[in-house]
């Protein structure tokens, strides 16, 4: 099988444009979430590009959209989570066998499944783990996570991460299937509002965290950079929305005032930020900051972020993780007082779809040759 990184110019074409029929999985279909958004606008976009979409999931969380079939199997009890992944895996293996597709259909999967043409990885590789000390690697938890991202990278034909930085990790972790790695596929963004220009008071600003993992999302050193801005801008205002209050409110024992506690909100309103700071320790991809970038909000973010390759030094900064707390004040006091716009980022959801139709296209053309493999439902078995 070729590497599918280096498809013909007649394959990236997308040529021909005949209709796809296409089955995503997903255990829960709606925005509701980063990769579910991801997985949302991607097939309402395939819908509209004229394909036949059909949605596996254990429910959908949302008005189900005009025109794609969404099968929902049942809700299954969340933990643990590695069981919850095989319960699911085996009732869409029994739907699969009850419902046979056509030989032409492709089963994308955006879970830990056994039955599946390609997948699309959407966070950092569990085998990370390997890096931490022994006796957090000796569980159950552990040897059955490993087994299903071992087994879903396996049995995929094509490999698509959503970063960069995924990328390097799958490869890093598992360079037997580096062959079957695509380059990424990032997520679509949509601006709701833009921020306008204005003066910002010398002694003042905004500075906005998002993310509900706030600990990965590094928001106690957020607090730190925060704090020592409001040295030189006392009336400074610290926004963070995401974690809930009652579990981040001890952070804040020893202010009197300079910071609001939003908690999760569906929609962050990045036009009350006058700087995003995302100081992650690590973050696959990080919606906030193209979100951030797309709504004219400079970024000052960590050079772990998989966003960061499309923060140009106009949209802001990327730092290094390990950088001294004076130089991530230095880049946000820079972009609290420049005066040239910011420019808005765009990339449509669109886009992704039809970045996906060529590898999709890729992988019929590989299956229509003798001795390439069999596909799909061909590969479903009824064990774990």
């Amino acid at each position: 099988m070729r590497n599918c990184a280096n498809w013909s110019s007649a394959e990236m074409s997308g040529a021909p444009s005949t209709k796809l029929q296409l089955l995503h999985v997903v255990r829960r279909y709606g925005p509701v979430g980063g990769m579910e958004r991801y997985v949302w606008e991607l097939t309402l976009q395939l819908h509209k590009l004229g394909h036949q979409v059909t949605v596996i999931c254990e429910r959908c969380h949302a008005e189900k959209p005009e025109g794609i079939t969404v099968i929902e199997l049942g809700e299954i009890v969340q933990r643990p989570r590695w069981l919850a992944a095989i319960r699911f895996d085996r009732r869409l293996v029994h739907w699969l066998v009850a419902h046979p597709q056509p030989d032409n259909s492709l089963i994308h999967s955006h879970e830990r499944i056994s039955s599946h043409d390609l997948t699309t990885f959407h966070s950092p590789p569990f085998a990370t783990v390997f890096e931490k000390p022994w006796w957090k690697k000796v569980s159950l938890r552990v040897v059955m996570q490993l087994f299903l991202e071992r087994r879903e990278l396996c049995k995929a034909r094509s490999i698509i991460p959503n970063s960069y930085l995924i990328k390097q990790q799958l490869a890093h972790y598992y360079p037997e299937f580096d062959y079957k790695l695509t380059e990424p596929i990032m997520p679509g963004v949509t601006a709701e509002a833009l921020r306008k220009p204005h003066e910002i008071p010398l002694d003042g600003g905004v500075i906005g965290f998002v993310g509900k993992e706030w600990k990965r999302k590094g928001l106690l050193m957020a607090i730190a950079i925060v704090k020592q801005l409001q040295l030189a801008r006392p009336n400074l205002q610290f926004v963070i929305v995401g974690p809930d209050a009652k579990d981040v409110q001890y952070l804040f024992a020893d202010w009197q005032n300079g910071y609001v506690l939003k908690g999760w909100l569906d929609h962050a309103d990045y036009t009350e930020f006058d700087v995003l700071l995302h100081p992650a320790k690590a973050e696959p991809y990080g919606m906030a900051i193209s979100e951030a970038m797309a709504a004219k909000v400079p970024v000052v973010i960590s050079d772990v972020c998989g966003s960061a390759v499309h923060v140009t030094p106009s949209a802001g900064q990327v730092i290094s993780l390990h950088a001294p707390l004076n130089e991530w004040k230095n880049a946000i006091e820079r972009q609290l007082t420049r005066t040239e716009p910011v420019p808005q980022f765009e990339r449509r959801w669109r886009k992704v779809a039809q970045e996906y139709e060529m590898r999709w296209r890729a992988l019929e053309n590989i299956r229509s040759r003798p001795g390439e493999g069999e596909f799909g439902l061909n590969k479903i078995s009824l064990t774990v």
